[in-house]
């Protein structure tokens, strides 16, 4: 079964940072292109960055552009997200996933999500 394991969220005042990261027991050999995304209390999940694979070409949605950057240690197999002047909108929990591209956007590629990790920023 695959794992997820999100770390890094906390409490922190508009303007600041955190540094989340995401370690999966996805085999690395399958060169799976990562990415984060986030559910806000009430709302959907959605979509926030991805990374490809080998190319670290990266792709991010419109309200984090500038702000967030995406990640990847090859040889730890890790994903990181780079967050920096946090807003309070971006109060929610973090998830990562394996991704894939599709007409509606990018998509998690696994039905299964780990716990994630609780981002709140106060205003």
């Amino acid at each position: 079964q695959v794992q997820l394991v999100e770390s890094g969220g906390g409490l922190v005042q508009a303007g600041g940072s955190l540094r989340l990261s995401c370690a999966s027991s996805l085999p690395a050999e399958n060169h799976y292109d990562m990415g984060w995304f986030r559910q806000a209390a009430g709302e959907e999940r959605e979509f926030v960055a991805a990374i490809i694979w080998g190319a670290d070409r990266t792709h991010y949605t419109d309200s984090v552009k500038g702000r967030f950057t995406i990640s990847m240690d090859y040889d730890k197999n890790m994903v990181y997200l780079q967050m920096n002047n946090l807003k309070p909108e971006d109060t929610a929990i973090y998830y990562c996933n394996a991704v894939r591209p599709t007409v509606m956007g990018w998509s998690a590629m696994f039905g299964y999500w780990g716990r994630g990790t609780q981002v709140t920023v106060s205003s």
